[in-house]
């Protein structure tokens, strides 16, 4: 099994945060739709591209491009400073066919980017920096008081009461691949960024072939996770992960996805590791989008956890796991 992060004197890009990420479909017009369902808010349309940002300080977290394939467009990272995209062109191996550092025009929020591709599967990556964020919105969410059995925090004659709508989107969480070889993967990843694995599952014969990978910041609290990929015969993009603000948010936000006709993918439950609540739907495309809430946050004093791959271990309640969600 691997056990952390290969030695190396390399100075590693520094990411700060999971930005955004694209998606290409052949039916946009449906994929827009979906997004508004989803809880996205859109913000501009630019050419081919539509951008929608959450509640965040974001200017966007997903970007929808019409195109005559569907096809997934890359994740975006904050980096740390412009020397980051200046040394992640000239240092990442040649077959990644990093690009200079460019102007991000007609983009919401503007900045600076470097796109690469992953040197095993190809599938594209984005580093950006400098983009301006927005302000963050207020969706309206109730002040919530629960009553258990033995404490009860609403006062008399107070009652729950919920508006009926899309889950609003907060900020991208994460996103994860299936890729055609785990340990050139991870090599590359874990040398040439500060990503740090918060899981590794092993097979039966104890060889790695899942990550879990938060940021390396040191003492500042991070997501349990902001990219995923596990081994599989064909690459493919499994979903990305889009935070919501409490359960019940999540939940009428299923209800408004189920009652508008989408197919659920796999939810409502709770993860095991990284602890979210999750609820996975497929979009018009066939791409899996996922609801979250209620995350684990990890500094650098948590060591990495080993666990053996099994169907328990990816949930704690909730459907079983679909037999094909890991495909």
């Amino acid at each position: 099994m691997a056990s952390g992060l290969p030695s190396t004197s390399l100075k590693k890009i520094r990411l700060v945060r999971i930005a955004h990420v694209w998606y290409k479909h052949e039916n946009i017009e449906a994929a827009k739709q979906f997004a508004l369902d989803f809880g996205f808010v859109e913000t501009a349309q630019v050419g081919k591209t539509t951008f929608y940002r959450g509640y965040g300080t974001e200017p966007f977290a997903l970007a929808l491009e019409a195109s005559d394939q569907n096809e997934f467009g890359g994740a975006a990272f904050v980096v740390e400073s412009e020397e980051d995209l200046v040394h992640a062109s000239k240092v990442l191996p040649k077959e990644c066919r990093a690009t200079e550092v460019h102007e991000m025009k007609d983009v919401p929020g503007g900045g600076k980017r470097v796109t690469f591709y992953d040197p095993v599967d190809s599938f594209p990556f984005h580093l950006v920096h400098g983009q301006t964020p927005v302000a963050l919105e207020d969706p309206g969410f109730p002040i919530v008081k629960f009553n258990f059995p033995v404490e009860k925090h609403r006062g008399p004659n107070e009652f729950q009461r919920f508006k009926k709508r899309p889950a609003p989107v907060h900020k991208l969480g994460h996103f994860g691949m299936c890729v055609t070889d785990f340990a050139k993967c991870y090599e590359f990843y874990s040398t040439y960024f500060n990503f740090h694995p918060s899981e590794l599952v092993h097979n039966d014969q104890g060889v790695d072939k899942t990550v879990f990978f938060r940021l390396d910041r040191g003492d500042e609290l991070v997501d349990h996770h902001c990219f995923f990929f596990f081994e599989g015969p064909k690459m493919h993009v499994h979903h990305s992960s889009f935070e919501t603000h409490d359960f019940d948010a999540q939940v009428l936000g299923h209800d408004w996805l189920r009652h508008k006709g989408y197919t659920n993918c796999w939810g409502v439950g709770r993860h095991v590791m990284g602890s979210q609540i999750f609820d996975y739907w497929f979009d018009p495309s066939g791409f899996i989008m996922e609801h979250y809430v209620d995350g684990d946050l990890l500094d650098m004093k948590e060591p990495t956890h080993h666990t053996k791959a099994a169907p328990d271990n990816l949930h704690v309640w909730g459907p079983e796991v679909p037999a094909t969600f890991l495909q």
